[in-house]
This record gives structure tokens, C-alpha cells and sequence, in this order.
């Protein structure tokens, strides 16, 4: 128990840290400190998150934002069709489960080899990573308010760099899919609306694939 808890308190203080950069991405973008910290605290999905920042941050409409942000968390959907008959979690206890339910607490919990620990590491990650990960976006957000134009920081493109960096370690072994969705960006960029590009290449990116044998 002593191992997991150590592991579930590594993975929540690597995961919580990078909300810093939200932090400061968010306020960059135009938000305010309120709605970039009623993101991380309701949504709570790093890679959503950054998705969404990112459409407000190219002047995309809140729709397309939205849109972004809710094909990036379905997979958040598949981890508790996993983890619901192992938790077992019942009235305020399942919302809170639904809640803490992404990619670092269904990860430690699947690494587990029984159900009790199983069970600890769920509910140790998901915790840790929403403490830190709120904590270092306040940081962040009054970090970034005090920087100013975000073109002098090259936080302008920022937002996209980010929301790279927390999708790539899903692409990996499908480089052949990132590189066509790589090229959907380029076509469509010059004729959507801001932000419609970047809905269309998050669908072609993640788009599942059948299991090779």
C-alpha cells in the first residue's frame, strides 16, 4: 500500500504541475481567473481543457470550443465502463468517481493487480491530480495575468504547443493517422471559422482504430 500511495503522489504531482501552463493559457486567451478555475475544477480533463483554450485562443465560437473539448473527454466514458464494476460507487460517492475518472487514476488503478488496490489507486490518483492540479492552475491564471500581451511570450501559440503535448502519447503507433489529421489542419484551416480546424483534426486524430493482430 505504502508503493501505490507513493506512485499515485508521483503521478499527481507530474500531472498537477502542467495546470500551471492552463493556468496561464486560459488567461492568455482571453478568460477570466474565475472561468479558467471553474474549467479545471468542473471539466477537469487536461487535454479538453487545453482543446477548448485553444479554439477561444484562435477566435473560434464557444460551440466549436465545446465541441473540442467533448470529443477529447469521451474517452473518459470508456474508462468507467472499466472501472464501475470495480469501484462499485453508489449516490454522491459514484458522481465523485465520475468526476475523478481520467486518463492518470484509470491508469494507476489498471497497473494493480488486486481489486482493493485497485480501488486505492483510483480514488489516491484521482484526488491527488485534482488537488494539484487546481492548485498550480490558480497559479498559473495569476501568473498569466500579470504578463500581458500573450504575443510577447509567444503564448499565442501556446495553447496549441500544449494541447499537443498532451495528445501525442495517444498517437503513438498510429503516426500514419497524425499525419493525415496533420494534413486536414493545413486544408482547412485557410476555410473554416477559427476553431473549425481544430475540431476536424482532434476527430481525425483520435478516430478509433481496430486492433491489430
Amino acid at each position: 500500500m505504502k508503493r501505490l500511495l507513493s506512485t499515485s503522489l508521483s503521478v499527481s504531482l507530474a500531472t498537477g504541475i502542467y495546470g500551471i501552463s492552463f493556468g496561464a493559457l486560459g488567461v492568455a486567451a482571453g478568460l477570466d481567473i474565475a472561468v479558467v478555475m471553474i474549467l479545471s475544477l468542473l471539466m477537469f480533463s487536461g487535454a479538453s481543457q487545453f482543446a477548448f483554450v485553444g479554439v477561444i485562443a484562435a477566435g473560434g465560437s464557444p460551440i466549436a470550443a465545446i465541441a473540442s473539448s467533448w470529443i477529447l473527454g469521451n474517452r473518459n466514458g470508456l474508462y468507467a465502463m472499466r472501472l464501475s464494476p470495480i469501484l462499485k460507487a453508489r449516490g454522491l460517492k459514484r458522481l465523485a468517481a465520475a468526476q475523478l475518472t481520467i486518463d492518470e487514476s484509470n491508469a494507476v488503478s489498471a497497473a494493480q493487480s488486486q481489486p482493493r488496490d485497485q480501488i486505492a489507486g483510483f480514488w489516491a490518483t484521482g484526488i491527488g491530480v485534482f488537488i494539484f492540479w487546481n492548485l498550480a492552475t490558480l497559479i498559473g491564471a495569476i501568473a498569466g495575468d500579470f504578463m500581458g500581451d500573450p504575443a510577447v511570450w509567444g503564448l499565442d501559440a501556446a495553447a496549441a504547443a500544449a494541447f499537443l503535448g498532451l495528445i501525442w502519447p495517444k498517437l503513438r503507433g498510429r503516426l500514419p493517422l497524425a499525419a493525415v489529421a496533420a494534413a486536414v489542419a493545413l486544408v482547412l484551416t485557410p476555410l473554416l471559422p477559427a476553431g473549425g480546424a481544430i475540431l476536424a483534426t482532434a476527430l481525425v486524430a483520435l478516430w478509433p482504430q481496430g486492433e491489430r493482430k
